[in-house]
Formats: structure tokens, sequence, C-alpha cells
């Protein structure tokens, strides 16, 4: 049995304030595909600013057992080569944990003209059918034959060109056909797609690879079929907006002054509005054309505010745990909207027992009603964001917490516990 990890957090109860910097990551979710893709580069690829997280390694393991060869260095770059990927049967045991393993459905079945996979893993957040892809690629020429929770793709003829409209707006479907679509024998055009930074970050690898992609964050998508090849420079994965956003929800409530250095602000729009519509002060230092830091303080007094999760360029999902946290300090009373899944408020029931004010009236709805006391407690964190905001909860509640499945909070953020420490939390992992 594998050790168990737990955070040790000693809550400032709400009083301290935490100053100093923390560095942005590269994105999971950009990096994640991105690594996918390569399966399609004969050369493979050199990647730069890959999180050095467990999700990262479960794809490096998933492709390693496909026959590709795989390095990653510490400071974050990937070196892939593809000349002997020659397997099409998916790791069950790797895949089942890893979401984003559908994503090499794609660059597997047009690689070898077939794939088998088991239905995909990853955290539990509701109904997230996996019918939308083998509707697709039944579309696109292919057929699809099960056998118990086990998929086997084929295109004996290749994959046809063709029309898709996704009747739901998924990153994964969009980024899945995308890679596919680039060996497809005619164009391919993508409608209802999704327009996260994260899929233009994969057009832009592809098209650095020869792909002849438009539309590309916009809900239209297509593609004309080309051979890749590999990048003729190194490809760098875009700064994590989702880890950028939850260091700015900590600030909100528990900062002096934090300074976010790596992030993307045009990235984060939605969040930054949001804050500061709280009262919340987020300036914007720019240093790169993309990357710049952020300063984020908690105010006197912060305000109640009503929010909805909606897909790119609206309040992301993936902070509505962590932005719940902050609503139990806000004066008033706040409301919560989940439009993207509809399990992602099971983590409420815990917030609760640390003496959080909050109903549920549904599976997608809440509201807060603050700013209330959080007490220390020992949880166990269901899925990446939820687990987060357990940590952000422990920190600013009296006592000390303890936070238990820190492997899942490990799958999208590199070594969460340094980072906070930097900023004065006191915070330890032990494993048992």
């Amino acid at each position: 049995m594998m050790p168990m990890d737990t955070f040790v957090v000693d809550g400032l109860e709400g009083q301290a304030l935490l100053s100093g910097s923390i560095a942005v990551n590269g994105a999971k979710n950009a990096a994640l595909p991105v690594m996918a893709a390569s399966m399609l580069l004969e050369g493979g690829a050199k990647i730069h600013n890959v999180p050095d997280i467990a999700d990262v390694h479960s794809m490096l393991a998933l492709l390693e057992d496909l026959g590709a060869y795989a390095s990653f260095s510490k400071d974050g770059a990937c070196s892939l080569r593809m000349n002997d990927a020659g397997g099409t049967v998916m790791n069950t045991d790797i895949a089942k944990r890893l979401r984003a393993s559908i994503l090499l459905v794609g660059a597997v079945l047009a690689r070898h003209g077939t794939v088998t996979f088991p239905h995909p893993g990853g955290c539990v957040l509701g109904s997230r059918p996996i019918d939308l892809f083998l509707k697709g690629f039944q579309e696109l020429g292919c057929s699809v034959t099960e056998q118990g929770e086990t998929y086997t793709l084929s295109a004996k003829n290749g994959i046809h060109g063709g029309t898709l409209f996704f009747r739901v707006v998924s990153v994964t479907a969009t980024e899945t056909f995308m890679i596919a679509a680039t060996r497809a024998s005619s164009p391919v055009t993508l409608h209802n797609c999704a327009m996260e930074p994260e899929v233009v970050a994969l057009a832009d690898f592809l098209k650095q690879s020869g792909a002849v992609i438009s539309g590309a964050g916009t809900p239209t998508i297509t593609i004309h079929p080309a051979r890749l090849a590999p990048p003729l420079e190194s490809f760098r994965i875009i700064s994590d907006r989702l880890e950028a956003g939850s260091f700015l929800i900590l600030g909100a409530f528990l900062g002096k002054e934090v300074e976010i250095t790596g992030a993307e602000p045009e990235h984060l729009e939605a969040p930054i509005e949001t804050l500061r519509a709280m009262g919340v002060s987020v300036t914007i230092e720019r240093k790169q054309e993309k990357e710049s830091t952020l300063r984020v303080s908690r105010p006197e007094v912060l305000s109640a505010s009503d929010i909805r999760t909606h897909e790119y360029p609206g309040f992301p999902t993936d902070l509505q745990a962590p932005m719940a946290v902050l609503l139990t300090q806000a004066t008033g009373e706040s409301s919560i909207l989940e439009t993207v899944f509809d399990g992602r408020l099971n983590y409420v029931d815990e917030l609760i027992r640390m003496g959080a004010d909050i109903r549920v009236w549904n599976p997608h709805k809440a509201t807060i009603k603050g700013p209330t006391p959080l007490k220390a407690r020992d949880i166990d964190g269901p899925d990446i964001r939820a687990g987060l905001a357990f940590l952000l909860a422990a920190a600013a509640a009296s006592g000390t917490s303890k936070i238990g499945n820190a492997h899942l909070i490990d799958r999208g953020y590199e070594r969460i516990e340094k980072k906070l420490r930097t900023l004065g939390l006191d915070i330890q992992r032990i494993t048992s």
C-alpha cells in the first residue's frame, strides 16, 4: 500500500496576515494535452515550464507504457521521443487515475488507426460523459467496440474529415479532436468549442509542429490535415491561471501583501474583477509580454458576492471551492451557482463542520453568510480544487487542522506546502 500524505496546518485565526512572494508554475491543463499531442511527432518534442506534479508524471508513465521515451528534470524541462511508440493499448491502472488520459485517445488513434483504453478516471465531479468522444469519432468514420469499461476505437481507412458539434462545451473534447484531426483525410471543423487559453496553447504547439489550424480561442475551430514535425524550438507551457487564481483568493482574505509572480492576468480577468468588486486590492505589474506580477491584499471589509461559474472567459469552476472559503469571510450573504459540473458542491459539508454558515439548495446552488470564524478540523480532500480550498480554510481557522488525501492536491499543485511556507503559513507534510 502506498504511503498516504497529510498536510498539517496551524491556522492564523483570521488575524495574522501572510506576506511575501509566490511563483506560479506552468499550467497542468496546458502541459497534458501538449504531451499527448507529441505522440504525433515522430521525433518527439522538448517542452519547458512543465509543472512537477502527479498528473504530469502519470501522463509520462502512460507515454512510456506505449513505447515512448520520456525524461523530466526538476527545472520543468520535459523531453519526449516517439520513434518507438508503437503501443495501442493504454495502461488501465494509470489511465483510471488520470482524466486527461482521454487526450491520448485521439493521438494514438491518429498515429496507429486503433486504440484501446479504459473509462478515464480523475476527480469525481459529477457527470462527465464519454459519449461525447465516442459519438464524435464515429461521425469521423471510426468504429467503437465496448467490453465492460474498456473501449476500442478503430479507423481502418483513417480518420475522415467532417463537421462536429459538441452538445456541451468541453475542453478535453475540443483538444482531443484537434489532435486527432491533424491526421484526418480532409478538413475537420469543430463547433461549440471550448475557448480556454489552454486550447489556444495546444493549437500554438500543433501549429509550430506544422499543423494548419484556425479559430482556436473561438467557438469554431477548423483543422486541415498536415504532416507534423518536431518544433524547431522548445515549446514553453503557459502560466497556470488556476494556481494563480488560488493564490489571489488566499491573498484576498489573509494577505498583508502577497506577490504572485509569473502570472498571466489576461487569463484571470473574471477572478480579478470579482475580487476587486469585493473590495480586494489587486494590482498588476507587467514584466514580460504575457507573464506579470500580481499584488493582492485583503481589505478591511470584504464585501459579499454572487458567483456564477462558466466556461472561459467566465468565472472558472476550478476556483469555485477556494472562492467559497473566501465568501465565508465576506460581510453579508453571497451565493454560488455552479453551471459546469453537478457534483462540485460536495465539499460544502466539511466547511460547515469548520463553522461556515452555508446552505445548499440543490447540486448547483448554495448561499453563504459571513463573516464566520472557522475552526480547525481533520478533513480528507475529495479532489484537487476542494483539497486546496480546505488548505485555505485551515489557514484561516483557529487551531491545527489535518488535510488528508494530499496526493489529490499534488495532482495540480507543485509542492504547495513549500510555497505557502514562503508566505509565513505554518504548514507541514507528514507521511503515514
